[in-house]
């Protein structure tokens, strides 16, 4: 068995809003992290870690940096929920293929890939689903089409050679993030709640999803029976999507949505944008998707038992202690663009 001793950590993706939090989990902790992207980040120079520059795609960059690693952290993706089918592919699916690759011909013994919830989501309410749930037979855009397919090559790379665990969080957002917050905060004054705003979710504050990532690493040594298994990871705490998006909009000083439209209404505009967008070629996001429309009108919220049980996972940060803390990094965040 795989010694207890300080590790060689390769986190891909570690310039990026989860990569760094999992990578400064793993400095903390007194392993020997490394950093894979395709930019350079001084921040992680700060934080101890090495840093190594290349992309995704490259097959031999992945399969160097892989080399002498005792363990992987997957988190590089291609994000969002509009673009070109081809560029999730060759990020978040043949990307996926060159690490697996690498682990195995570098003889990586544990490898933790970071998922998402939405590979599940099939535009309807979903409440209280553990993993057992199938996926759905279409996707209304490619990232959570290209992750269930990315996660389906890590579950079937499992075997003695190689530990896998695939991780689910679901809308991560705290301190740093560069996706969900900034996208509410920059349609602040457009934004329109969709429906009747009693739909639920449970989202994660981005310190627990770090914690789950190091949890899930160190089970795999003391329980490699773990190994294949998927595990959705939140904060455990249900509250109304509005609530959650008026809560972010007040950490930032800004009032609370104010106008409301049916949902039925946001998914038929978000249909003719998509047709509209890509007849035309635009290649910027349209200000409405049937993706978007149906996140926000709808509950979602996901079963993490068995995280807890299996892993020992338990959110430390309270959604309300993050919000906290949220409001304080923006408000320094503010002042030092008022500074310069």
């Amino acid at each position: 068995m795989e010694s207890k001793t300080r590790k060689k950590s390769l986190v891909t993706g570690g310039g990026g809003f989860v990569g760094k939090a999992i990578a400064k989990r793993l400095v903390q902790r007194g392993d020997d992290v490394y950093s894979f992207s395709r930019g350079y980040y001084p921040a992680l120079d700060t934080m101890g870690v090495s840093q190594v520059q290349g992309d995704i795609g490259d097959a031999d960059a992945v399969n160097q940096a892989c080399r002498d690693m005792d363990i992987v952290f997957h988190v590089a993706a291609k994000a969002g929920i509009w673009g070109d089918d081809i560029d999730y592919y060759q990020t978040n699916v043949t990307g996926t293929q060159h690490i697996i690759d690498a682990c195995r011909k570098n003889g990586v013994k544990r490898l933790i890939y970071t998922s998402s919830a939405s590979v599940i989501y099939n535009g309807k309410n979903m409440t209280g689903v553990d993993e057992s749930v199938p996926y759905p037979e279409t996707y209304m855009t490619p990232y959570p089409k290209t992750k269930a397919m990315a996660e389906q090559m890590v579950v079937k790379a499992s075997e003695a050679d190689l530990l896998t665990i695939v991780l689910r969080p679901h809308l991560i957002w705290g301190p740093g993030d560069n996706h969900l917050i900034p996208r509410i905060i920059d349609r602040a004054d457009r934004l329109a709640r969709i429906g009747n705003g009693k739909n639920i979710a449970d989202t994660i504050y981005i310190d627990n999803a770090a914690d789950a990532h190091v949890l899930a690493a160190d089970k795999l040594l003391d329980h490699p029976e773990l190994s294949g298994n998927i595990y959705f990871i939140s904060q455990g705490d249900l509250m109304p999507v509005w609530d959650m998006i008026n809560g972010i909009l007040k950490a930032a000083g800004l009032a609370p949505v104010a106008r409301s439209i049916p949902a039925k209404l946001a998914w038929i505009a978000g249909a003719i944008l998509e047709f509209v967008y890509k007849t035309f070629k635009i290649k910027k996001e349209p200000p409405m998707t049937r993706f978007v429309a149906c996140e926000l009108s709808t509950s979602h919220w996901y079963d993490i038992s068995a995280a807890k049980r299996d892993l020992g996972f338990d959110p430390k940060v309270s959604t309300e202690e993050g919000l906290v803390r949220l409001e304080k990094w923006l408000r320094n965040q503010n002042d030092e663009r008022t500074k310069k």
